[in-house]
C-alpha cells in the first residue's frame, strides 16, 4: 500500500488530546503543508480538541506561519517548548492563561526526543539548576493555569551529594517533520535542508511511542535512488509521506527561493567584507571581539551578539575561530532574521543533539549572548518579560556550560541614541527602557551557579563593562567621554560594586578605522 497521502487525510489522524510533535528550528524545516492544513481542518470541523505541542526550537515567522497556525483557541490546550519569540499567537493564549505551558532549555527538549524513543524516564541533567527551570524556583511553568494544573515535568534528583535535574520523557501520538526527498518507501534525504536539526529524533520518539509519523517532502523518487549515505530517516520510521507544494516547501522563512550555500550543497564567493557602521551594535561588538582567543569555539546569540562575527571579519580573525549555533551548524558566515540557525558557507552542519552535547560538557571557550534584564546578582532574564512570554531558547545550555560568557547589548532599551567619535562616546538622548534592574522578572541565568562552577562572566555594554564576582556585579570599564554618575549609575536600579583600578574602555573601539586586533 502506497504511504502517499494529502495533507487533508493526515491532519485527520490526529485526534483529541494527542501529542503532537512539530519539527523545524525557526524558520528553517518547517512541515508547514501538514501544519495548515490541521489548521484548517480545526476551523472548519472544530476537531481535534485539546492537543498538545512538542516542539524542540522555536518555530515560527513573528505572525502566521509555523506553530503558529496551531494557536486556535480550543486546538491545542497544552505546549512544551524551548522559544515562542517567533510565536505570538501561542505567546497570547499562554499571557491570556487559555493553555498550559512549559518552557525547557532547548538542549534539553532535544535530548528528550531520545530519551522517548529510548523508552527512558527523561533526561537527567545540571542544565537548569537554579534557573526558573529548576523546580525550586518555577518548574518550567510559564502562566497561572499551568500552575494550577498541578502538572510536574522536571523533579530535582541528588546523586551521590550532587543536584541533578530529571526532565520527564513525553510520549508523541503523532509526528510531523519535513525532509529535501523520499522514495515511495519514506528513505528520506536532507540534502536541501539548511539544518539537520531533529527530523530522525522526532521520527524515532514517535514510532517507539507506538504513534504515527508523517512526512513531508518536496519530492518523491523511485525506490532505491537515494544512495544510502544520504538516507537520514530509513522509511520504516515513516508511515505517511505528504508532498508539499512549493510555496509551502521553502527552504526556509527568510527567502522564498532556494539557496544551495546554506545547505552546504555549494560554496559561493564572498564580497569583501562591508565593514559595520560605527555605532552601538559595533561598539558592543568590538569589545567583544578583543575576548576572542585563535581556536577558540564560539557561540553567537541574537542581536548585538551578532555583530562580533561581522566585526571578527572585518579584522580578518574570522578564520582563526569556529563559530557555532545550536541548530547544529558550525562555520560560515550567520544569516540573520528568519534565517538565524543557518550561515552561508558551513563547514559542517550536525544534528541538534549532538552541538547539545558538546555545549553541555563545557566544549563551548566563549559566548555572546543577549540580556534583556540583568539584576544587582548577576543574574539575566531573557525569557520572559513585558507582559510577554518566550522562553530560553538555548540560552540556559549555552550560557551554564561555556567557558566564558559575554552578556552583549546596549545599556538601555528603546531609542538610544549616542555619538561616536574620535575614540570617545556622548549620550545624545538616554534610552526609555532600564535593563540593569534591582531584580529580574525570570532567572534565565543564574549568577549564583556561575560563581559555584568558575565562570568567566561579562557584561558588555556600548558604555560601561562589568563583570560578575562572588560579591555580585563589578563595573569595570567605563568609555572615554561618559560621566559615570549621570550615565550609568543614575540608569540602574542599584549600585554595582565599583572596581578599585576603573579602566577606560580601549578607545580604538570609538574610531572609525579598523581596530587591529590579531592572534
Amino acid at each position: 500500500m502506497s504511504k502517499v497521502v494529502s495533507a487533508e487525510f493526515a491532519a485527520s489522524l490526529i485526534k483529541d488530546g494527542m501529542t503532537v510533535g512539530v519539527g523545524g528550528f525557526v524558520g528553517f524545516g518547517s512541515p508547514e503543508e501538514l501544519l495548515i492544513a490541521l489548521q484548517e481542518r480545526y476551523k472548519q470541523t472544530k476537531s481535534p480538541k485539546d492537543i498538545t505541542i512538542f516542539h524542540c526550537a522555536g518555530l515560527g515567522d513573528g505572525a502566521e506561519k509555523g506553530a503558529n497556525h496551531l494557536a486556535e483557541e480550543g486546538l491545542s490546550k497544552r505546549i512544551i517548548c524551548a522559544h515562542l519569540g517567533l510565536e505570538p499567537k501561542i505567546s497570547k493564549l499562554l499571557v491570556e492563561n487559555k493553555m498550559i505551558g512549559f518552557c525547557v532549555p532547548q538542549g534539553v527538549t532535544s535530548q528528550m526526543l531520545r530519551a522517548t524513543a529510548g523508552k527512558k524516564p527523561g533526561v537527567l541533567t545540571h542544565v537548569g539548576l537554579n534557573t526558573f527551570a529548576d523546580p525550586r524556583v518555577e518548574g518550567c511553568k510559564v502562566n497561572q493555569a499551568t500552575r494550577d494544573s498541578g502538572e510536574e515535568i522536571v523533579s530535582l534528583i541528588n546523586i551521590e551529594g550532587k543536584n541533578y535535574l530529571l526532565y520527564k520523557s513525553v510520549p508523541i501520538d503523532i509526528c510531523f517533520i519535513k525532509g529535501s526527498f523520499c522514495d515511495e518507501d519514506g528513505n528520506t534525504s536532507l540534502e536541501k535542508e539548511a539544518l539537520i536539526s531533529d527530523q530522525l529524533e522526532m521520527a524515532a520518539a514517535t514510532h517507539n511511542s507506538g504513534g504515527i509519523v508523517i512526512l513531508q517532502v518536496d519530492n518523491i523518487v523511485k525506490k532505491g535512488t537515494i544512495k544510502a549515505h544520504d538516507v537520514k530517516i530509513h522509511g520504516f520510521l515513516v508511515d505517511y509521506i505528504v508532498k508539499g507544494s512549493p510555496e509551502n516547501s521553502v527552504q526556509t522563512f527568510a527567502y522564498d527561493y532556494y539557496r544551495p550555500e546554506l545547505s552546504g550543497e555549494i560554496t559561493i564567493p564572498l564580497d569583501s567584507v562591508e565593514p559595520m557602521e560605527l555605532g552601538n551594535r559595533k561598539v558592543c561588538g568590538r569589545r567583544g571581539a578583543i575576548e576572542l582567543k585563535k581556536g577558540s569555539l564560539v557561540n553567537l546569540g541574537i542581536g548585538v551578539p551578532e555583530a562580533v562575527a561581522a566585526v571578527a571579519g572585518e579584522e580578518g580573525i574570522s578564520g582563526d575561530i569556529t563559530l557555532s549555533i545550536e541548530s547544529g551548524v558550525l562555520g560560515g558566515v550567520p544569516t540573520g532574521g528568519l534565517g538565524i540557525g543557518g550561515t552561508v558557507n558551513p563547514e559542517a552542519i550536525i544534528k541538534q543533539p549532538d552541538i547539545f552535547d558538546i555545549y553541555d560538557g563545557g566544549g563551548l571557550d566563549v559566548s555572546f549572548l543577549g540580556a534583556a534584564e540583568i539584576d544587582e546578582k548577576g543574574n539575566v532574564n531573557v525569557s520572559k518579560f513585558g507582559g510577554r512570554v518566550i522562553g530560553p531558547g538555548g540560552f540556559i545550555n549555552i550560557s551554564q556550560n561555556a567557558k566564558k560568557v559575554c552578556f552583549t547589548g546596549t545599556f538601555t532599551a528603546g531609542k538610544l541614541v549616542t555619538k561616536i567619535e574620535d575614540g570617545k562616546l556622548t549620550i545624545i538622548e538616554e534610552g526609555k527602557g532600564i535593563k540593569f534592574k534591582k531584580s529580574v522578572e525570570q532567572i534565565t541565568f543564574s549568577a549564583d551557579y556561575a560563581n559555584e562552577s568558575g565562570q568567566e562572566i561579562l557584561y558588555i555594554t556600548e558604555r560601561a563593562v562589568f563583570k560578575l564576582t562572588d560579591k555580585g556585579i563589578t563595573l569595570v570599564e567605563i568609555a572615554p567621554g561618559v560621566d559615570l554618575e549621570k550615565d550609568i549609575l543614575a540608569n540602574m536600579e542599584f549600585k554595582p560594586i565599583i572596581a578599585e583600578n576603573l579602566k577606560l574602555m580601549d578607545e580604538r573601539i570609538f574610531k572609525d578605522e579598523k581596530m587591529g586586533l590579531s592572534f
